[in-house]
């Protein structure tokens, strides 16, 4: 069975992109969300396998969801993407249970390479 992955980001492009790469790759991409409030109620409502989320987003940011989620449940995995290679936005959000990170524009094998190590 295919791993079900959520994709959370504000830009669609990005959602496309990741979309895109993820279901050529044999992953079933069950749910979208533009913002971190979105990505709350779509994780409670899907429980997907894995989350891309993306940190800088309106209303809620991508740390501020990845946390809300992790008391959700714990065991959720979640793998930030940020155009920002900041050192502190790295470091926050690994400490807030991040998986892995991955820097845009993404390159297709290390964001596979990422999604396949977190969820084996």
């Amino acid at each position: 069975m295919a791993n079900k992955i959520l994709i959370v980001d504000d830009a669609a492009f990005m959602r496309m992109m990741i979309k895109d790469i993820l279901s050529k790759n044999g992953f079933d991409v069950v749910g979208e969300a533009i913002d971190g409030s979105q990505a709350i109620e779509k994780y409670r409502e899907l429980q997907p396998d894995l989350v891309t989320m993306d940190i800088t987003m309106p209303e809620l940011d991508g740390i501020e969801a990845l946390k809300e989620i992790k008391k959700m449940d714990p065991n959720s995995k979640v793998i930030m993407c940020s155009a920002m290679g900041q050192q502190a936005m790295v470091i926050d959000a690994i400490q807030a249970g991040a998986k892995d990170f991955i820097v845009k524009p993404f390159q297709a094998d290390r964001v596979i390479e990422a999604i396949k190590k977190t969820l084996s």
